[in-house]
């Protein structure tokens, strides 16, 4: 291992750490007492705070704070996480207390003038394709802090208009095609939900239910895709409708292909045929075949009811 490698390293693995012993370097990296010594010296020669603690059982104390270490990075992982946090520009709304604009700033200010412009130039030729989120989630935050303190709570949340109350406790947060998601485990059905984080109209702790261990509510979520009590379908689409799988699909549905032919496979829970009907209809005529014949007709019924709904539109 290089020393510019051994040293990033070394930061990472003392940044969480109080204290630690010259043996403690030795023996991770393999190195003599002398070399351990003068990697020491470098990490304070760069800023990470390393003080001594002198005596018959002397060693190295790390001070603690809320700054990390400084990390170095090559120029490709230097691009990768630039444009990576570009990418956050596409959120309304973010877990974390920050501006974009601040921490882009701050980005630069660590970087020399030609990398600077090298980002720059880059950055004019070079897009992230990404979904724009346009709704604001005010208790994003604290539901990322519920979810990893694995805390049970009270949301409110408006559902098609009317506002309902659930005890909750959050398993999951993820973005999908411009919207936050959550996904919890409901204490009074014992079962897993998912819901609009924009949605949640108040949010507070709840002590009614014991809070479970994330690894438990896992096993849980785990058995929310079996195949029990659901209805399964399986429709076959052309290869432009393959594209269009993989722009959008969700852990219920699958693509699968025999004899050069494509099929989505999958099912969903009753409540959800809403759902699954609109999400079909973005298939439009790349829809080749249908099973069962009632999901068929569902979606006539609702290709049905747009066209007497825009036949009675005003010209």
């Amino acid at each position: 291992m290089k020393k510019s490698e051994r040293l990033n390293d070394m930061m990472l693995f003392l940044n969480d750490k109080n204290a630690f012993q010259l043996t403690d370097i030795m023996l991770k990296y393999g190195v003599s007492r002398s070399t351990a010594i003068r990697d020491i010296k470098s990490l304070e020669e760069i800023g990470m705070p390393i003080y001594t603690e002198r005596g018959r059982n002397g060693h190295y104390k790390v001070l603690r704070n809320r700054l990390l270490s400084p990390i170095v990075f090559n120029v490709d992982e230097m691009f990768a996480l630039y444009f990576s946090m570009l990418t956050l520009k596409a959120y309304e709304t973010t877990p974390f207390h920050l501006s974009i604009g601040k921490l882009k700033t701050k980005f630069e200010r660590c970087l020399s003038a030609e990398k600077i412009e090298m980002l720059r130039k880059t950055e004019n030729v070079f897009s992230l394709g990404y979904i724009k989120h346009y709704n604001n989630c005010e208790f994003l935050d604290i539901i990322l802090q519920f979810t990893l303190e694995e805390k049970a709570c009270q949301i409110n949340y408006d559902k098609k208009g009317t506002e309902k109350t659930y005890i909750v406790q959050f398993y999951n947060i993820s973005s999908s095609y411009g919207q936050w998601y959550v996904t919890s485990y409901n204490f009074d059905t014992k079962r897993m939900q998912v819901f609009r984080c924009d949605r949640i109209l108040a949010l507070k702790e709840n002590d009614t239910f014991k809070a479970k261990k994330l690894e438990d509510i896992k096993k849980v979520a785990d058995s929310f895709y079996d195949k029990e009590d659901v209805n399964t379908f399986e429709v076959e689409i052309t290869s432009n409708g393959v594209d269009l799988f993989f722009k959008e699909n969700y852990p219920s549905m699958k693509l699968q292909q025999e004899q050069e032919r494509n099929f989505i496979r999958g099912f969903y829970h009753k409540g959800e045929e809403r759902f699954i009907i609109n999400y079909l209809l973005n298939y439009g005529d790349n829809i080749i075949a249908i099973k069962p014949n009632s999901l068929k007709e569902m979606l006539l019924n609702e290709l049905d009811t747009l066209k007497k709904h825009l036949q009675n539109l005003s010209s």
